[in-house]
């Protein structure tokens, strides 16, 4: 029988190689966990944001988390295209009053990001309204949000109600 061995120095090389590969590894993942977390809790603030803006009433403070540009899309019932102002005006359309608006509250988020600056969120979405207002509503959304210099901003919307 023919035995085949490699020789020492070549086995240790090759070990030290993927020493080297693990360790190179090991610090980018360390380096880049900041980064990540960091940009899960902005992504949180931004949603907590947004949320406080519709429950003082603000719709534009609230349309103003979408990205102005006419490539951002919200589905729901309709599909929407445009900026925030096709966006405010989808909203003022749908909640003409306070008591149609509600209390927003956001739950079971879970953010995964899809590459640097670029989020996919997932959640549920809840309105406490009174039966004058259209009674409670709830549903789930995905959004895909990107990184601006302004901020987290929402670029794409696919929200259904329950």
């Amino acid at each position: 029988m023919w035995k085949f061995r490699l020789p020492v120095s070549f086995s240790r090389r090759s070990t030290l190689i993927t020493i080297d590969y693990m360790l190179r590894l090991l610090t980018l993942l360390i380096c880049s966990a900041p980064f990540l977390f960091g940009q899960d809790d902005a992504i949180r603030t931004m949603m907590k944001n947004s949320a406080d803006a519709w429950n003082r009433g603000d719709l534009p403070g609230f349309a103003a988390y979408y990205e102005n540009s006419s490539d951002t899309t919200f589905m729901g019932k309709e599909v929407v295209r445009g900026g925030v102002a096709a966006i405010l005006e989808r909203y003022r359309k749908a909640y003409r009053t306070s008591e149609a608006m509600g209390k927003l509250t956001f739950s079971e988020i879970e953010i995964r990001n899809l590459a640097p600056g670029v989020a996919l969120v997932t959640g549920k979405f809840a309105l406490e309204r009174t039966p004058a207002g259209g009674g409670p509503a709830w549903g789930r959304y995905t959004l895909v949000v990107r990184q601006t210099s302004g901020g987290w901003k929402i670029i794409h919307d696919h929200t259904s109600a329950y």
